[in-house]
């Protein structure tokens, strides 16, 4: 499997998603075994619930165990190219948008986020300040002209 680049930030929120993962799953098997103890398991409400819960829990941890397992922290230097991590202001028929190329497992269009994966990350990843990019979207042919590049 290969390798996964992350943004320092987006390795750390991982990290911290599944320490807090493993610590509430110490109380999850404590509410198991309570409810376990609670007489009949087929009609017993409150052990299904607590199961669930349980196996909820290790499925996510499970998960984040095997991106951190193929993920590294990308350290970003400037050469002047779109990459993962970069800061990208880019100008587009409807103004000027500020995007970080990051990850799949990052990206959130709400906070300016897109995956490098994304058909407007693909197109920007290796561009330079002043390139234009043609995207094809579902609304049509858009064109995003790059005005800054930022390493943050």
């Amino acid at each position: 499997m290969s390798k996964t680049p992350f943004t320092k930030q987006g390795y750390q929120d991982l990290v911290n998603e599944k320490n807090k993962l493993t610590k509430s799953r110490i109380d999850a098997v404590a509410n198991l075994k309570t409810a376990r103890e609670m007489g009949d398991l087929s009609e017993n409400a409150a052990y299904k619930v607590a199961r669930s819960k349980l196996s909820s829990i290790d499925r996510r941890l499970r998960f984040l165990t095997k991106i951190l397992d193929n993920a590294y922290v990308i350290e970003t230097k400037f050469n002047g190219t779109v990459d993962v991590g970069s800061l990208v202001t880019v100008e587009t028929n409807n103004g000027t948008v500020t995007y970080q190329i990051v990850n799949s497992h990052e990206s959130d269009l709400t906070h300016g986020k897109i995956s490098y994966y994304s058909p407007v990350g693909k197109a920007l990843v290796g561009k330079r300040v002043d390139d234009v990019v043609e995207v094809i979207t579902p609304n049509g042919k858009n064109f995003y002209k790059i005005k800054e590049i930022k390493i943050i």
